[in-house]
This record gives C-alpha cells, sequence and structure tokens, in this order.
C-alpha cells in the first residue's frame, strides 16, 4: 500500500475514532460535525455530496451513521477506509457502553446522572438544527423543493409512511422536476 493511502486510512480512522469520543446526539450530530470539518473547514467535500453520501447512507439498511462513515471512508480511501471508518466509529461507543453496562446498576437510578441526560438531549437539538440548517442550500435548490420536504414531513409523521416510500417519493418528484426543466430547455 503507498505510504499516502496509509496515511489517508489512518486519517479517516482517526478521524472517526476521535469524534465518536464526543460526539452526543447520534448521527445527525456527527454528519453536523462532518458538515463543519470536511465542507466547511478542509473543503474536501462539497455539500452536494455530503448530502449525497448521507442520502444514499440513510437509504441502505443499517444504521444511517454506519454506512455514511463507511460511504465517506471509501470515498477517502478505498475499501480499508471504509471499513477503518466504521471501526472507529463504533470503537468509542462500544468501549463506552462496555463500561456503563458493566456499572449500569449503580448509575441507573442516579438523579443527576438523569438530569444530566436530560441536558444531554436538550443540547442535541439544536446542533441537528444548525446542521440541517447548512445542508438546506444543497437540498433545495429549488424552491419546489420546499414544498416537497414539508409533505415529505407529514406524510411521514402525521400519516406515518414509512420513510423508504417516502424518500421513493422524492426521487420521482426529482425525476420529474429534472423531466421539466428538460422539457423547458
Amino acid at each position: 500500500m503507498r505510504k499516502e493511502k496509509r496515511i489517508k486510512v489512518w486519517e479517516v480512522f482517526s478521524y472517526f475514532f476521535h469524534i465518536s469520543w464526543f460526539t452526543f446526539g447520534g448521527g445527525w450530530s456527527i454528519v453536523a460535525q462532518m458538515q463543519k470539518d470536511y465542507v466547511d473547514g478542509k473543503k474536501e467535500l462539497t455539500t452536494e455530496e455530503l448530502l449525497d453520501i448521507v442520502s444514499v447512507g440513510r437509504s441502505l439498511p443499517g444504521t444511517m451513521i454506519g454506512n455514511v462513515a463507511f460511504l465517506f471512508g471509501y470515498r477517502q480511501a478505498g475499501l480499508l477506509g471504509g471499513l477503518l471508518a466504521v471501526a472507529g466509529m463504533v470503537l468509542p461507543p462500544m468501549l463506552i457502553l462496555s463500561v456503563l453496562t458493566f456499572c449500569y446498576t449503580a448509575f441507573k437510578d442516579t438523579v443527576w446522572v438523569a438530569k444530566m441526560l436530560t441536558g444531554v438531549r436538550a443540547a442535541v437539538v439544536p446542533i441537528i438544527l444548525a446542521a440541517a440548517l447548512k445542508l438546506r442550500d444543497g437540498a433545495f435548490p429549488e424552491k419546489i423543493c420546499y414544498v416537497l420536504c414539508i409533505g415529505g414531513c407529514i406524510l411521514n409523521a402525521v400519516f406515518g409512511i414509512n420513510c423508504v416510500l417516502v424518500i421513493l417519493l422524492g426521487v420521482a418528484a426529482g425525476l420529474i422536476m429534472g423531466r421539466f426543466r428538460e422539457a423547458e430547455a
């Protein structure tokens, strides 16, 4: 393996290993961190590329962030990069959960732990919202996309329509919009 590729593989692993220790709130908060680091910071990804990775990762079976980590790692450093991105992302929570599970009986009824977790949950919402707002420009290139977004939210939240079906409806809407653009040109 070339030295440059080994360095890239190590960077992908260490990035996910590092953020997995400190990123609370699940997959979306990690996507927000990726947006900050790789789109806004290093400029190694565009907003559209990150959205594509998240869209595909969300559409596949399994955990969204596991899929995103693999796709990102694969994009950056090939198959080994994808596998090590997932390993780096999974190891810290697995170690933390192992310790917490071992000590669960001591923590489960502690009032301070419950209050701390309430604070963490409240802090996660603005992180996810900030990520969604940053991704908005890439996700909504046309005004009709806002209507599709609101419609998708209503279908899922109010009517309980499965996420996969909502995504497939989005795909169909995108194809129809593309068809209209071709007809106008």
